[in-house]
């Protein structure tokens, strides 16, 4: 008989950026995100420290293993976007965790979005130089 892997899932999103993370139980602290290391897909410290700040905040992070596929927008943008998903998916494990995840903001969800381009300007905002002749 085959073993069931228990884990629990989560999505996150931020700008154009999705993450989709599934959090194992009984692990070393392993994250792959899209089947790389979490060092090596995110070069900048920033951005492993945000991927982990969810799993640190709850006390979980030698404990649980996570696997994340992250596509669309900006290194930043998934970043903060696999640190949604994993503070998601901790809701799963245990519902006591919202406060602090709550608290450190991690559950809302940046809503910024690129504005889209106007007709008779250069770009959003941005209107071509004004000459009065």
């Amino acid at each position: 008989m085959a073993d069931i892997v228990q884990y629990w899932e989560g999505i996150g999103r931020r700008k154009e950026a999705t993450a989709r993370a599934r959090l194992y139980a009984g692990g070393s602290g392993k994250i792959l995100i899209n089947d790389k290391e979490l060092a090596v897909f995110f070069g900048r410290a920033q951005d492993v420290a945000n991927v982990y700040a969810p799993l640190v905040l709850t006390g979980v992070s030698a404990t649980h293993n996570a696997s994340i596929h992250v596509n669309g927008g900006g290194i930043t943008g998934q970043a903060e976007a696999a640190r949604m998903a994993l503070a998601r998916a901790l809701l799963e494990i245990n519902i006591e965790y919202r406060g602090q995840l709550k608290t450190a903001g991690f559950l809302t969800r940046d809503p910024r979005e690129k504005e889209r381009k106007k007709p008779g300007l250069k770009r959003a905002r941005k209107a071509p130089t004004y000459t009065k002749r």
